[in-house]
Order: C-alpha cells, then structure tokens, then sequence
C-alpha cells in the first residue's frame, strides 16, 4: 500500500456520493418482466451452440424456457447443477466472447439474448426465495481436503458434499472466496455478494473452512496426503510477475492484484488513495479492473499500456470498450522500460514495440507519460513450489485433473491447460470431485 505521503497519491479525490454512483452495479438486474421478454427473443434451439460455447456445458435453452414459464427457482436449479457458482459467473463471465458470442441471434441480428442477465436472474431469485436446493447423500466417512477457497475449490468441495464426503478446505486469507472476494473489480459483484455466495454454497454441509493456512508454509502437501485420501489444490496464482524494468522498487509502483483486493475489502472507498496519473501495464482481464478502478476512484489521467496490439489482449473487446468508456487510454504495443523520479514514481517510459515474425522487439524509440502510480497487471506464477511436475509455470495436470503424485488433483489457475476464468475453474473443480468420489467408493 503507497504511504498517504507518496506525491500525487491521495484519498478522498471524489465526494462519496460519486464514489457510490461509480461502483454500482455494473449490469442492473432484470426485474421479471425484462426477464420474460429478454428469455422470449431465445429460440431454444436443438444442439444449442450457446451450450457448448459454456464451460460448464449448462443446459442454457432450457434454463432460458423455464424462465419464460414463470419458474426461475427452476431455472437456478438447471445452472446450478453444472455451476455451483452460477450466480457469480453471471456477473463475471466474459458472456460476449463464450454463449452470446454462440447465439443464433447474435449472428443473425448481432444483438444476443442476453444469457449472462438472465442467468443472473434465475440465480438470484432462487437464492433469494429458498434453502440451499441440494442435500448431502449418506455420509461415506470419507475425507477429502481442498486447498484454496477460491471457484475451484469452492466447486470442487459442494460436490464432493454433496456425494457425502466430509471437506477440510484450508485458504490462506482471511476469508473465503479467493478471486471472487479480493480480485474482481468491485462494480462487477456489489453488495458483498461473493461473501454471500459462499454463505449460500456452504449450505450443503459437511464443509468446514480454515482460513490463514497458506500451502508451504503452515500447510504441507506431504501432511494433507498422509492424512486425507485425497487432497485437492485450488491455489490460484499468487506470485505477480515483475517488469524488469529499472525502477520497479520505487514508490508509488505496486502489484495491481493488491490495489483490486484492498478496494474490494476497503469499507470507505473515500479512505483508498489512488494517484492522479496511473499507468497499468498489462493487457488481462486484471489490467482493466484496476484501470477502471483507478479512474472511478478520482485519477484524472489512466493509461493501458499493453507490449502487444490490441488483438492480442486477453481481456475481453467488451472490457477494453468499458475501459475506454470510462476514459481510460489504451496504448499497444508499448512495454516499460524505466520508471523514474526521486525516490517515488514520476514518470513512466515505454519503448515502442514491433513484431516482424521472428517475435516482439523493442524499436529503441521510447516516450514517457507522467505516472505517479504504476501497476503491474503482467501475469501471476505458482507463489509455492509444490513439489508437483510443472508445465510452464502451472501443475501438469491431465482432464479430469489429477497431477503427477498419486492422491492429487489440481485445477483453477494453478493448473495448466484452463483460460484463467471463474467459470472454467468451477468446472474443474468439478469434475475433479466427480473423479475424487469415483476412486474414494471403487
């Protein structure tokens, strides 16, 4: 956290009434009327290409059908048995690039049934109205530990509930939840909803969590795999990669994942400083929430700065267009190459880059933009060497999740081969509990 002393990083830049107009809802959500009219435009189409386009292969037609019924408590029931966290993903999952992207309407109209809201509102209205809809099988007396709190090991430990095994997950935080607490931006899940989810999530039973046990440090793999018959990692991604670019150490530049986990747990918005001229450098899905952050919190000067173009960007077209919508620059093909000043950030250069086919070079030609705050959103590695065969910088696993030391399975971000999203960490975890439980009971 930069000191309230470090120049041109200050609290309170806008009044709190445009603070809280600014981290509304992002998307409001439909009232049953909009519900109905928004689920009548689906074709239900047979051999839907909006299912396989989901990670989860949710049955999206027919949750869409049961909608325009007058049965959302039905339609939550349909998502949440592929999707446990249904209700998150539907306020985060980058619907324009999978379903919507699929939908008939979309290439016939170019306007897509909006399935993310609507999935919304099944899931909110079932969550809203009943108990937790599913009930533990006979206990197995079998049991099975979860590292990591967040999507995938949330996924993966209902499951496991839910076929009657007892669940330990241990997280390292404070609090459950992982990226869906600390690393989304706050505009996208308002009203402690994560916090609530997994509330509702742990309504199953059978789950116990303890937080403040971090893997390789208080937490041993060889101890959880002497004492549980399975043990299932969850760990996220928790090493942030550095610039390597001179003057990384000075104030003001700091981790972009730490600035979005102490907005999403700061109680007075006004109290989080934030600079007048701020430069993220990165072209994720974490680069733009801490920009747009940034800018809704006051800093009257935002760039991207992303090394490649814009088609390379792994965040979404929706999310670079929200970005520039709020006045957020986006600069391509721009990498940092020193950040100077006296002791705190003042300014940042960046090289230009090209490609000609034998990969990115820097052109030698440089610029530099004010920046009194600088965030590094440039990718995450393992933060613990688990002791697990790697691929890349993530554990080898293969499709149902297991990893090269019998007993294990992996899956979210840490695991190789996914796409870093909530909705495809959930089905990892669950399918990895399915093959959990199939070797617990064979």
């Amino acid at each position: 956290m930069p000191s309230p002393m470090t120049p041109g990083i200050a609290p309170a830049r806008l009044p709190a009434d445009e603070l809280a107009a600014n981290f509304d809802d992002l998307h409001a959500p439909y009232a049953p009327h909009e519900a109905a009219v928004a689920a009548d435009r689906c074709y239900f189409c047979h051999d839907a290409p909006c299912v396989t386009a989901c990670p989860t292969d949710i049955d999206i037609p027919l949750f869409i059908r049961q909608i325009s019924t007058g049965t959302p408590e039905a339609a939550a029931k349909t998502i949440f048995d592929q999707n446990i966290l249904g209700g998150m993903c539907a306020r985060v999952c980058p619907t324009e690039d999978l379903c919507e992207q699929a939908c008939v309407r979309e290439m016939a109209e170019g306007k897509p049934v909006e399935i993310g809201r609507l999935q919304r509102y099944a899931t909110d209205t079932l969550m809203a109205r009943q108990s937790h809809p599913y009930s533990r099988a006979p206990s197995t007396g079998k049991k099975v530990a979860v590292v990591g709190a967040g999507p995938a090991g949330l996924a993966c430990a209902h499951r496991l509930a839910m076929h009657g095994h007892d669940v330990t997950i241990y997280d390292a935080a404070d609090k459950p939840g992982g990226l869906n607490e600390f690393g989304i931006a706050a505009y996208k899940a308002t009203d402690n909803f994560a916090a609530a989810e997994v509330d509702w999530l742990l309504g199953i039973g059978g789950i116990t969590i303890k937080t403040g046990m971090r893997l390789g440090d208080n937490l041993s793999l060889d101890d959880l795999t002497g004492c549980f018959p399975a043990v299932f990692l969850g760990v996220g991604l928790g090493g942030v990669n550095a610039l390597r670019a001179e003057g990384e150490d000075k104030d003001g530049v700091r981790d972009a994942v730490n600035f979005i986990a102490d907005l999403r747990q700061a109680t007075d918005l006004a109290n989080l400083p934030v600079g007048r001229d701020v430069v993220v450098i990165g072209g994720g899905m974490t680069a733009v929430d801490a920009a747009v952050q940034s800018k809704l919190l006051g800093a009257q000067n935002v760039t991207i700065a992303y090394r490649r173009g814009r088609e390379q960007m792994s965040a979404s077209r929706f999310e670079q267009d929200l970005a520039a919508s709020k006045g957020v620059r986006l600069l391509f093909n721009a990498q940092p190459v020193g950040i100077h000043g006296n002791g705190a950030a003042r300014e940042i250069e960046l090289e230009y880059t090209s490609d000609d086919g034998t990969g990115l070079k820097g052109t030698g030609e440089t610029m530099r933009l004010a920046a009194d705050q600088v965030f590094k959103a440039i990718g995450q590695a393992l933060a613990t060497d688990v002791g697990l065969a790697l691929e890349g910088r993530k554990i080898a696993v293969d499709e149902v999740g297991r990893t090269s030391l019998a007993g294990v399975w992996a899956g979210g971000d840490c695991a190789a081969g996914g796409n870093d999203l909530t909705v495809t960490a959930v089905a990892e975890g669950r399918d990895a509990a399915e093959d959990i439980h199939n070797m617990l009971t064979s």
